[in-house]
């Protein structure tokens, strides 16, 4: 197939692929939280949020984000642990961290008034294109692209695209290509239609190609071609890595907890203790072996092992044996703590894998 080329647009109908979605979108626009106002700083942290994120999931981790943080300084200001412990369960904490440090900086530099135009606001930590894009049309009405996967996919079927997606390269011709198409008169409900409509008819598998309102201009659908596009490679496959680890507690009923490296993987966050799986051992024997090298000699582990979780990331998986058992003495590891349940459940931000150890521990415990 021949690469798309801006001079095929020419004839392409752009006022009325506008008018038939800016109409669709303003009959059926889902009623989400964040739609409520144009606020340039609810917009940015939505947008942040539904990053690799679900729109269902994404729903009250923001109307408790906002209760929380309802203002750029308020989130300027904050403590980063109650920022990640608000975040806990969303996942890739990079994103809240970079978030949290832009916004300082709006609130220092730009006087808690996130900045306007594409040269601003990209600069800030966290922002590239997509986010530029989405801020700058939805709050300000800024005719810019605002290019992610749902547009990406909508775009290649509408207009012919070939080009493989998954080729960095290739999100300039879909930028482009939005260019031309955006509506200046309303860019805000063009750019929130475009993803709407990937979101719900133009899905990757079996599209409601008969429900959608552009349907007239989509040339993968007059052709025949919609289930073969995106042109999309796959990702090369991920690493697994085994790991074991331990929910440990003392006498008094506290949990150790460790806080992990300031960089890095999942970093500040707080962990039980885990170690690496040597693949001439057992887990079992790796983990003893471990917490007594970092953490305190007298431990002991029960005999059945409470779980077994695998959790993805987007360059690996944990594969991680879950064990359940008693700690006393001091503890060597200076990043470490014990803590009661209602701390550890009101305090501790900790990543998704280690909260689905915790809700094995007291579903057994019940």
């Amino acid at each position: 197939m021949k690469k798309f080329d801006l001079p095929q647009l020419e004839d392409f109908p752009i006022e009325s692929f506008q008018q038939d979605l800016i109409g669709w979108f303003t009959e059926e626009m889902r009623d989400l939280p964040w739609r409520k106002d144009q606020d340039p700083y609810k917009v940015w942290v939505s947008e942040i949020m539904l990053q690799q994120t679900r729109v269902d999931t994404v729903i009250p981790y923001f109307n408790r984000f906002i209760e929380q943080f309802p203002t750029i300084e308020a989130l300027a200001t904050a403590d980063e642990e109650k920022v990640l412990k608000a975040w806990e369960g969303l996942g890739y904490y990079s994103r809240v961290r970079n978030l949290q440090a832009a916004v300082q900086e709006v609130h220092e530099t730009y006087g808690g008034v996130v900045p306007n135009t594409p040269e601003e606001i990209s600069r800030l930590k966290g922002v590239g294109p997509y986010t530029t894009g989405a801020v700058l049309s939805i709050a300000y009405g800024v005719p810019e692209p605002a290019v992610d996967g749902n547009v990406m996919r909508v775009i290649s079927r509408v207009l012919s695209i070939w080009d493989d997606i998954a080729k960095p390269s290739s999100r300039k011709i879909f930028e482009q290509a939005i260019r031309e198409l955006i509506s200046h008169k309303n860019p805000s409900y063009f750019n929130q239609a475009l993803m709407e409509l990937g979101a719900l008819v133009c899905t990757p598998t079996s599209p409601s190609c008969l429900l959608c309102p552009v349907r007239e201009h989509c040339h993968a659908f007059h052709e025949g071609v919609t289930s073969e596009l995106p042109v999309k490679t796959k990702k090369k496959s991920t690493k697994r890595v085994r790991l074991a680890s331990a929910i440990l507690v003392d006498s008094s009923g506290k949990i150790v907890l460790h806080k992990r490296p300031s960089s890095g993987l999942l970093a500040n966050l707080w962990e039980f203790p885990m170690a690496e799986v040597n693949a001439f051992s057992t887990p079992r024997e790796d983990l003893v072996r471990f917490i007594q090298e970092h953490y305190s000699e007298q431990v002991e582990l029960e005999k059945v092992q409470l779980d077994k979780i695998e959790h993805i990331f987007s360059h690996l998986v944990w594969e991680v044996d879950v064990f359940v058992g008693t700690i006393s003495g001091s503890i060597k590891e200076p990043g470490a703590r014990f803590v009661t349940a209602d701390e550890l459940e009101g305090d501790y931000a900790l990543p998704v894998s280690h909260q689905k150890m915790w809700k094995s521990f007291k579903a057994e415990r019940k």
